[in-house]
């Protein structure tokens, strides 16, 4: 049978982009379909804007130290709404910026939604499309609980575009995305509080890198509150809300930010009309090619509920681009010691096992931390503290996590990410010659056993 499109790809996110791309690179006939705004989460309502913010509200921390390096400046005034409008017109540049790598690819563009009716066919707004293979790229949607006044909240979706910045946020969640946001609003001033409902926050993150972590946030004047969970929220006359947590006590503010959790973005799919099955978590079961049960539909990134990390669903792209149509450059894609940041504010930066981690897999290990003022800091009375930490095989030397918290944190662990997929020892470590002054030189020079 003639196929309409050799790929026919749901979702222009960055996995369903990069997959489109090189495939019709490789010679095949592909369409896009994408019902809300290219680039998907990442670079509409993720990492891109909130890493936009993250850099104004760290504005803050550069003008207190400023003083410590001779500078004497007038008070300084933040507006929200030429920050947000700058962050709008830097993502309609990149959106600009996808449709033209698409297009330029002799991709397909069709901007609507898109429902699979049938193994080997999708409908877009009314118009039919056969192809041989369907990839579902359609990512993940931020949900809140179901309590009463749930629609009062907010998600990361409705904070890029506040139209002003609340005076006070709730910050529901514990993980990297709470964490963030919690940082974004209490550096360009917001009266924060990060509520969690568990004993400590990042929970997966190495230990040590979560109490460093709570301790920085604490100094910073950061209201953690742990094991605190909302049953209800209100708004009162005055427009503001008033969120009544299980153990009876009321909290009151201007915005209540929930980042709870993701779902996959089945919502009319059509999944119904099809042999895809979901897994128990109601991501799409797929198998390590990416193939779901359904032979001829395949699905990688967010909705497959794997690491849902852009860089993860770009490489997830490339692999089923090159699977189905240049079979001779196939790998696959290797899951094992993936960079990570968060973009809290110290940042930080991790890669390979947690300590916690290591001991679960019988390794029996030495850990090498470190934790010291940085150098930047010692001019001004900040006492902010960096933590940098190695996990090792006591057995074989491999190092076999590293960890940080402080600034760059992110920037730092990218060329350990190297070193830990070449599989680097603690004596290579030590064998390198650090670049001095800086903080990442730390990583090379530490050499007693902590514990």
């Amino acid at each position: 049978m003639a196929y309409d499109f050799d790929l026919f790809v749901i979702g222009a996110g960055s996995g369903g982009v990069r997959a489109a791309r090189f495939a019709a690179g490789f010679g095949a006939k592909v369409a896009v379909a994408e019902s809300r705004y290219l680039g998907g989460t990442c670079v509409n309502v993720g990492c891109v804007p909130k890493k936009l913010l993250v850099y104004g509200a760290h504005v803050a921390d550069e003008l207190e130290q400023a003083a410590g390096f001779g500078w004497t400046l007038e008070e300084g005034h933040f507006d929200w709404g030429t920050l947000i409008a700058n962050k709008n017109r830097e993502i309609e540049r990149l959106n600009g910026i996808y449709r033209n790598l698409l297009v330029n690819s002799g991709v397909t563009l069709l901007q609507g939604h898109a429902r699979i009716t049938g193994a080997n066919e999708v409908d877009v707004d009314g118009q039919r499309y056969s192809a041989a293979n369907i990839l579902i790229a359609t990512g993940g949607w931020p949900q809140v609980p179901d309590i009463p006044g749930k629609e009062l909240a907010i998600t990361s979706n409705e904070a890029f575009y506040l139209k002003a910045l609340p005076r006070r946020v709730l910050v529901v969640g514990g993980g990297y995305i709470a964490v963030e946001f919690a940082g974004i609003f209490q550096g360009l001033g917001a009266a924060t509080s990060l509520l969690y409902r568990g004993d400590l926050f990042l929970r997966g993150f190495d230990g040590s890198v979560r109490t460093h972590l709570k301790e920085e946030l604490e100094k910073r004047g950061l209201d953690l509150q742990f094991n605190a969970d909302i049953q209800r929220i209100d708004k009162l006359p005055d427009g503001s809300l008033k969120a009544t947590l299980k153990d009876g006590r009321e909290l009151v503010a201007d915005c209540v930010f929930y980042a709870t959790g993701r779902r996959p973005m089945l919502d009319n799919l059509g999944l119904e009309n099809t042999g895809v099955e979901l897994d128990e978590r109601g991501y799409i079961r797929v198998d390590e090619q990416y193939q779901t049960t359904a032979p001829s539909i395949l699905a990688i990134g967010d909705v497959i509920g794997r690491v849902q990390l852009t860089p993860v669903a770009l490489a997830e792209g490339m692999a089923v681009a090159r699977r189905l149509f240049k079979p001779e450059q196939y790998r696959p894609v290797d899951y094992q010691n993936i960079p990570t940041a968060v973009f809290s504010q110290p940042p930080i930066g991790t890669v390979g096992l947690t300590e916690e981690q290591a001991l679960e897999a019988g390794h029996k290990v030495q850990i090498f931390e470190s934790r010291f003022r940085a150098m930047k800091l010692t001019l001004t009375d900040i006492q902010e503290k960096t933590l940098m930490k190695l996990v090792v095989d006591a057995d074989t030397d491999k190092v076999l996590g590293c960890h940080m918290v402080g600034p760059d944190a992110g920037e730092i662990i990218q060329g350990l990410g190297i070193a830990l997929k070449a599989g680097a020892t603690k004596q290579q470590f030590d064998d390198t010659i650090g670049v001095h002054p800086t903080a990442a030189e730390e990583f090379v020079t530490m050499r007693t056993v902590t514990r």
